[in-house]
């Protein structure tokens, strides 16, 4: 994304280039056509695709990918910049965490460079600190399984808790992610999708310099909870059957758009679920293709009568709704009916829940949630771990005890309240005069003084 002045001076446009991939990492379609029709300030530039076979690498990790194919898009983004730069002054260049090599085209062109970091503060901490951890620990991550890591601003962290793509150091994705994280001190300043009341401790770690005890750390700006509502097909369907339900009665289950399980857990869930007795709205996506060259691909619709228990549908009719694919996560999160979240730990998840007031139950599968669900359960207390996730398997049992647990039990409440509270900070900080609302009119002001 850039950030660039048009006529009159005071006001702000701006353009956010898109990358197109060949492979899964999710649609933003929907949100980018409901930004188009409500900010005609901001406009989308979709670069033109790459070619990038997905067979290629040996990785098994989306970040792999990720990191070759934004490095081929560089000179894509040099010449849409100096496009750009032709009828505009461009003001700064505000990048995604993984897409550090457009720092070197900021600097070639003189331009402040900023990044967007949209994870939280605890995993900012501990990408900050990684090159350190890297030079002086170098057994690799998987083999110290539950070695207790020290990490600035985090409770100890299990050594299996790392973000999934530095778990073995042989792995491009390691290189790419520890290339990443060096290139977190260049920046201008780092915007971050948190805010100052939900996470003190790891953002004070970063802001005194304990997580890169060697250089400085850029500035750093709270700007979170950034979410936005999502329209799309099925929405209709989820929103009328939670009318029917009795308040905060339903648990939701969603694992983000590259959330995937096998056959034999998706059927140990819904056998958990039924055990459960509790009302719930599930998402179920296909399992992953067995089909190497198809791992990185989006999976076909569900057949929800193979994958399913027989009768399963059948015995939970009345107090289920299992829906394909998608749901309008925020609408469903933000309705009266929803009592509980069973989420990856993706952070666009996890704020979602926090600022719909949603206890959760903390379930990561992929890249840095392992990370989130300590910080989550240990640090801030608002989600209930689930058992069995760090192995690969989860019984029926375990889906059965936390559900009942969530909604029945006094931890429960407590969690409910816990999470009612940091909603409540979560508007305040959104507020006027809030804390985040007051850091982007600080960036703002820096941008256009340039």
């Amino acid at each position: 994304m850039c950030v660039r002045i048009t006529l009159p001076i005071s006001n702000i446009s701006i353009t956010i280039l898109i990358t197109q991939t060949s492979f899964n990492v999710g649609s933003t379609t929907p949100y980018d056509r409901s930004v188009v029709s409500s900010f005609p300030s901001i406009t989308f530039l979709h670069l033109p695709p790459i070619s990038l076979p997905l067979d290629a690498s040996p990785s098994p990790h989306h970040e792999a990918l990720v990191f070759r194919l934004i490095r081929l898009n560089n000179p894509l983004v040099h010449h849409s910049l100096l496009s750009l730069s032709l009828s505009s002054s461009i003001l700064s260049i505000v990048y995604d965490m993984l897409c550090h090599p457009a720092l070197d085209i900021a600097a070639q062109l003189n331009i402040p460079s900023y990044c967007f970091f949209p994870s939280p503060a605890a995993c900012l901490a501990t990408f900050l600190y990684f090159p350190t951890l890297h030079r002086i620990n170098p057994t690799p991550f998987k083999d110290l399984q539950d070695t207790l890591l020290d990490l600035p601003g985090l409770p100890p962290l299990p050594a299996y808790a790392m973000p999934l793509p530095v778990l073995d150091r042989n792995d491009e994705a390691y290189n790419g992610t520890l290339h990443f994280s060096e290139a977190l001190t260049k920046p201008d300043g780092i915007l971050i999708n948190t805010y100052k009341a939900l996470e003190p401790r790891a953002l004070r770690a970063i802001l005194d310099g304990s997580c890169v005890p060697d250089a400085p750390t850029p500035p750093v700006y709270c700007v979170g909870p950034l979410i936005a509502m999502e329209k799309g097909e099925g929405g209709r369907e989820c929103l009328q059957w939670l009318g029917t339900q009795p308040s905060t009665s339903v648990v939701f289950l969603c694992f983000g758009s590259m959330g995937l399980f096998s056959a034999a857990q998706l059927r140990e869930i819904a056998v958990g679920l039924e055990m459960s007795e509790q009302r719930f709205l599930w998402v179920v996506r296909s399992p992953p293709s067995e089909d190497p060259t198809k791992r990185f691909q989006r999976p076909p619709e569900p057949d929800l009568e193979a994958l399913l228990p027989d009768g399963f549908l059948e015995r939970t009719k009345g107090r289920e709704l299992v829906v394909k694919s998608w749901a309008p996560q925020m609408a469903v999160l933000s309705h009266d009916s929803v009592g509980g979240f069973v989420t990856h730990c993706g952070w666009n998840s996890v704020l979602e829940a926090l600022t719909a007031g949603v206890p959760m139950l903390a379930w990561p599968l992929y890249a840095e949630q392992w990370l989130n669900r300590v910080a989550l359960v240990e640090e801030l207390a608002l989600a209930m771990p689930i058992d069995g996730v760090e192995k690969g398997w989860v019984v029926a049992e375990e889906v059965e005890k936390r559900m009942r647990g969530l909604m029945e039990s006094e931890e429960g409440k407590a969690l409910r309240e816990r999470t009612a509270e940091m909603r409540d900070k979560a508007m305040a900080a959104l507020g006027k005069g809030g804390s985040s609302r007051t850091s982007l009119a600080v960036l703002t002001r820096l941008w256009k003084r340039g």
